[in-house]
């Protein structure tokens, strides 16, 4: 059966609405003497939304796809070849060693806080020992998110619980012009996240959980656990076909299995182990390997005391930071280890009864 259920959307919004939002984007008064010309725009927009002009630029898919007469997106195909290349440098074992360090605090002193975050302080401790063991270091700081013009993830929009095949690898739902949804960071993210041979993730506790920014990347994930890499297979979004796919026997491939790991998780007052525990079992279950119980950290800073005085605690905690040295020691090792073989899972021969 492959019935798809429908009557949660409310259909397209009203003209008026649709005016009301594109226009909140231009309420600076210095926009005021070019009203006409934003408005010209708008029209042009309020008619991509209606056509539903998702990705206006495609050629057709070609070979290798399963319709290669399908109109694929020239953008996700742009993200598709970036990855592929990535992952040629990947394998190379000429290739130098490289982690992706994530500082996934959403402050920064750029922005509304007006103060550094200590992830990103513990994060600059992790890059110094990676450096100093050789290893190529991407800094992902995900509070870009808060301080940079443009900068956006977009959440996913769970895809896969359709079914599994119309998650697409990459993702495919963005960019979508129609809805004004472009410019998405997780296409550079994917490629960051290929090419890495380890990840470190160094992030706070936010009200008992991850900060929205490394939960938006998190979610957008889920495609390299499992998703499809030919859209054209499921005729872009097509949940029924997507579903007769998946009916007729997946495979959830694991497109970023094998790379290893270490988290470091800091808070002041509760959850940095619900969170660790969080985070470990999300990359385990991708297919991500543990750099051993030194890369696993959960320890708090300044413990109930004033939120004012926490980067004063941390200058005082010289144990958290030698803890956070010796997470970016073991994935480095980790690393290492991997690259030349002598780090395997002990149950990589073993078929799980559920791949789901």
């Amino acid at each position: 059966m492959t019935d798809v259920r429908k009557g949660q959307h409310a259909g397209k919004m009203s003209r008026a609405a649709f005016s009301a939002h594109f226009q909140r984007r231009f309420c600076d008064p210095r926009f005021e003497s070019h009203r006409a010309a934003i408005m010209q725009l708008e029209t042009i927009a309020w008619s991509n939304y209606c056509e539903g002009r998702k990705a206006p630029r495609t050629h057709k898919a070609g070979q290798g796809f399963a319709d290669p007469d399908y109109d694929l997106s020239d953008e996700w195909r742009s993200t598709c070849e970036a990855i592929a290349k990535a992952k040629i440098s990947h394998a190379d074992p000429q290739s130098p060693s490289r982690v992706l360090l994530v500082c996934a605090a959403d402050r920064n002193d750029g922005t509304c806080p007006g103060e550094m975050s200590k992830s990103w302080r513990l994060a600059r401790e992790a890059e110094k020992i990676l450096l100093a063991a050789t290893i190529d270091v991407d800094f992902l700081d995900l509070s870009e998110l808060a301080s940079e013009f443009g900068r956006k993830i977009f959440p996913c929009k769970a895809c896969v619980s359709t079914a599994m095949p119309l998650c697409h690898w990459p993702c495919s739902c963005y960019p979508n012009h129609s809805l004004g949804q472009a410019d998405d960071w997780m296409a550079e993210i994917y490629e960051r996240l290929t090419q890495a041979h380890g990840l470190l993730i160094v992030t706070p506790v936010y009200w008992g959980q991850v900060p929205g920014s490394l939960k938006l990347m998190m979610d957008r994930l889920v495609c390299a656990d499992g998703g499809n890499p030919d859209p054209s297979s499921t005729q872009g979004k097509d949940a029924e076909k997507a579903k007769a796919i998946e009916l007729r026997g997946w495979s959830y491939p694991k497109h970023l299995a094998g790379r290893v790991y270490g988290v470091a998780v800091h808070g002041d007052t509760a959850d940095v182990e619900a969170v660790l525990a969080a985070l470990t079992g999300w990359l385990d279950w991708t297919g991500f390997i543990s750099a051993g119980p030194q890369s696993q950290l959960a320890r708090y800073i300044g413990y109930f005391e004033p939120y004012a005085t926490s980067h004063q605690a941390l200058d005082q905690d010289e144990a958290i930071v030698a803890e956070v040295h010796n997470v970016a020691r073991a994935v480095a090792q980790a690393v290492f280890d991997r690259r030349a073989g002598r780090l395997e899972l002990p149950d990589r021969d073993v078929q799980p009864p559920r791949l789901k």
